[in-house]
């Protein structure tokens, strides 16, 4: 685990965002990655996701576009692994993950939630917990069907801008999913929403997140 704090690195930080599916960055922590971009134009990004096949390749890659901008240093990466398949797939996708440990020393890492009960997201959390033990990781949260959402203990306060800027850019990018009656304009913002009230948020929206090991620097 690394200590919370990107300001004092001396340097631009490393920023590691993984996604199973090819929507799953920009749901669970769209609006704190364009702050992250906003407070560190220099920083370097990595961002992968594992499963995009088709149209939807062309949706994550033109997502992540939008968020990263053009004057970040970033690698997209979207892979094709079957989606809803990966235990089948788990030496194929460690693989992977050892891949992007050899080319990639991160500051702070975005993946999926651990108790998250989609098969696909769980493999890809306990695959980051395995590369990258000595990191700082936030675990981002995903609504859905299965009823899973928890109580997360990090929280980042969203602006106005970025809480508008993250719902109209996941119903623009993504239309292969709007047919879906879960994804919604109402979903991303009440989610937002109530995250904004557990913690106080000025603003009255935030994204959650769910911390295993955090060290303070004092």
């Amino acid at each position: 685990m690394m200590e919370l704090s990107l300001a004092g690195l001396g340097r631009p930080p490393r920023l590691l965002f993984l996604g199973a599916h090819s929507d799953d960055i920009e749901i669970g922590c769209g609006a704190t990655a364009m702050g992250l971009m906003e407070r560190f134009p220099e920083c370097e990004v990595r961002w992968v996701v594992f499963s995009g096949q088709e149209v939807r390749e062309g949706e994550a890659r033109h997502a992540a576009r939008q968020i990263l901008g053009d004057g970040i240093r970033a690698q997209v990466e979207v892979l094709n692994f079957r989606d809803g398949f990966f235990p089948a797939q788990w030496a194929e996708v460690k693989a992977r993950f050892e891949d992007l440990k050899g080319a990639f020393e991160p500051d702070l890492v975005f993946s999926h939630r651990g108790d998250d009960r989609h098969q696909d997201h769980r493999m890809v959390s306990e695959l980051t917990w395995n590369t990258f033990r000595d990191h700082l990781i936030l675990e981002y949260e995903i609504p859905k069907y299965d009823g899973d959402l928890g109580q997360p203990n990090v929280f980042v306060p969203v602006s106005e801008h970025h809480r508008r800027q993250k719902v109209e850019l996941l119903m623009a990018a993504f239309g292969s999913q709007r047919p879906k009656t879960w994804f919604s304009e109402s979903t991303f913002e009440g989610l937002m929403r109530i995250r904004g009230v557990e913690c106080a948020s000025p603003t009255g929206y935030a994204e959650g997140f769910y911390a295993r090991k955090v060290t303070l620097g004092l």
